[in-house]
């Protein structure tokens, strides 16, 4: 199992980031979840806990078990977290007068979203991609 320790250590910092920004600002974050998750603001506050404790986890090397924990369980957030960027988009579009972030934003970050699932799975070892042969002319 090859892990890949720089990748693992660009996740964790834009997962610790996230998770800091999840608790100290948590307005803008409660503002985009989708009217069915009960208690907004105490499902922000958990993720921004789980954010923080998944860079923790795949940034460290000395337990491999925990590192990839980690990766699981940034993957499923990723996964979890979904329909609150879709609801952000729904948001931002009915807006009138202007001021959300348009389709130029929206439509990477949905369609950027399965990266961010499998990326920690891969840098942590636990997914791998196989390689094409070269073709023989």
């Amino acid at each position: 199992m090859t892990t890949r320790p720089g990748h693992c250590r660009i996740i964790a910092a834009i997962y610790a980031a996230a998770g800091v920004l999840h608790l100290a600002l948590p307005h803008p974050f409660v503002a985009i979840v989708p009217a069915w998750v009960p208690a907004p603001a105490l499902v922000v506050a958990l993720t921004g806990v789980a954010e923080l404790a998944g860079a923790i986890g795949i940034a460290q090397s000395r337990l491999p078990g925990l590192r990839r924990a980690a990766a699981w369980g940034l993957a499923a957030y990723a996964l979890c977290v979904w329909p609150a960027n879709v609801q952000h988009m729904l948001n931002d579009l009915a807006r009138t007068g202007g001021g959300g972030l348009g389709l130029w934003y929206h439509i990477p970050r949905l369609a950027l979203q399965p990266v961010l699932i499998a990326w920690p799975l891969w840098a942590a070892g636990i997914l791998r991609f196989r390689r094409r042969p070269p073709s023989g002319r």
